[in-house]
């Protein structure tokens, strides 16, 4: 029976003990649902669409009420009563001749618009991110792969060079380089596996992961293209045209349109200040009843009327004029940013492009480098056994791959968030991670 409760117990721990595992669409997913940026981002569209609230409510006629209780202390006959009440109701409305409420509400509208590219904008950098703290954690865990054959391997020839010690064959300087290289790739594989678990806890912040986890590996490359469409006329659709990804970027970067937006408020903004140069007409109307005690008979006890109210400034210091000037600074301000952003994107497309080109072509030759390497190694190893080859040419060997082998792995992450890199340059990283978590959770 204790066996038993034993087992079960040792089951119910393994289950519990498992680890979730995350494949990158699921850090996707969770990092959009979690994050405190995104978050902070939704809260800014929260806020513009209250203030469009705000700015409709003025157009609005207000509806009060109001009322009063008077206590006359010193009493006069006839002349004022003991105490008096009254109340009533208002029903009034201000708008300006230049309809400057309207301009203010149209304002509303647009920054709702802009909050929302703007929260695209920071889930794009955010998912870019999370991708870049994802491939950390791969790239430390082929390292750590890396580090534990690299003394396995030199682990086998330090045991081959004590054997040929005993036999004569080498000498014992030979033995101690041995010796030497093993210490040396353990204490490499202790930093790896160290570099891994900083890694997992960088990602684990990120994402807001709590508790341990894995993460799964995409099998080849991300996606097929970094931005279908724009191939190359000449090509097998290997290569895209940097023209092509550069109209896309124009037209598909959340910040390009956030900062076209700005620019089109900045303007109304103009508008809008200019419209105090024109008065204000108030409308207003009252009911209100007053009641006295005692009652006098020549009080009137209802009013029921109307105003309308015109109302122009004529001098208020300049303050009418520096607004006005100070809302053409800040549309000519929208103007330059929008202006130096578009420059900007077009270099990061650029720079994206041209980092694309170089990992794919880095990563052809480095694969190739490890084959050779691997070959290198194990035949120099073979001659190390007949006596054919040096310890020297085995480390030689032996370090040539591990060199090779980091490369190639780093080069394949790198080559992965180049294509992430591209999308997110042209705008597309945020619809192809939505589209894909879609997918996966169909």
């Amino acid at each position: 029976m204790k066996r038993m409760l034993l087992c079960v117990c040792m089951i119910f721990t393994g289950f519990a003990a498992h680890a979730a595992e995350y494949s990158l669409d699921d850090l996707y997913r969770l990092a959009l649902e979690r994050s405190n940026t995104v978050q902070i981002a939704s809260e800014n569209k929260y806020i513009a669409e209250r203030e469009k609230d705000r700015a409709m409510a003025v157009l609005i006629p207000k509806f009060s009420a109001f009322g009063s209780y008077t206590k006359y202390v010193d009493e006069q006959e006839n002349i004022q009563p003991d105490n008096s009440t009254s109340w009533g109701l208002r029903l009034d409305q201000s708008l300006s001749v230049s309809r400057k409420e309207l301009t203010a509400l149209k304002i509303a509208k647009a920054s709702i618009v802009k909050s929302g590219y703007d929260l695209d904008s920071v889930k794009e950098e955010y998912l870019l991110t999370v991708a870049s703290a994802y491939f950390n954690v791969l790239k430390a865990k082929k390292s750590e792969d890396i580090a534990k054959a690299n003394v396995e391997r030199l682990t086998k020839y330090r045991d081959a060079a004590q054997t040929r010690l005993r036999v004569g064959e080498i000498t014992k300087t030979v033995l101690l380089r041995a010796e030497a290289e093993l210490a040396g790739a353990q204490s490499e594989s202790i930093r790896a596996e160290n570099a891994l678990k900083l890694a997992r806890a960088v990602l684990a912040r990120t994402v807001r992961i709590e508790g341990d986890y894995d993460i799964i590996e995409s099998k080849g490359t991300l996606y097929e293209s970094a931005v279908p469409g724009c191939f190359m006329a000449d090509d097998s659709g290997s290569a895209q045209s940097l023209e092509c990804l550069k109209e896309t970027a124009l037209q598909e970067r959340h910040e390009l349109k956030a900062a076209e937006l700005e620019k089109q408020i900045a303007e109304k903004q103009v508008l809008y200040t200019k419209g105090s140069y024109w008065p204000d007409i108030s409308v207003e109307g009252v009911y209100s009843r007053r009641e006295d005690h005692p009652a006098t008979s020549f009080a009137s006890d209802k009013n029921i009327y109307g105003l309308i109210r015109l109302n122009y400034p004529f001098f208020e210091g300049g303050l009418r004029k520096a607004e006005v000037r100070q809302s053409e600074a800040r549309f000519r301000q929208a103007e330059h940013s929008f202006n130096d952003l578009r420059d900007s994107v077009n270099v990061e497309v650029d720079n994206a492009y041209l980092n694309l080109n170089t990992e794919t072509g880095v990563l052809e030759r480095l694969r190739a480098e490890v084959e050779y390497a691997r070959d290198n190694y194990n035949a120099v190893t073979k001659q190390f056994e007949y006596g054919l080859a040096d310890s020297l040419d085995v480390m030689d060997a032996n370090n040539l791959l591990v060199t090779s082998e980091r490369q190639l792995a780093n080069a394949q992450y790198d080559y992965e968030l180049a294509i992430l890199q591209l999308r997110r340059a042209t705008g597309k990283l945020l619809k192809t991670v939505v589209m894909n978590v879609h997918s996966s959770l169909q």
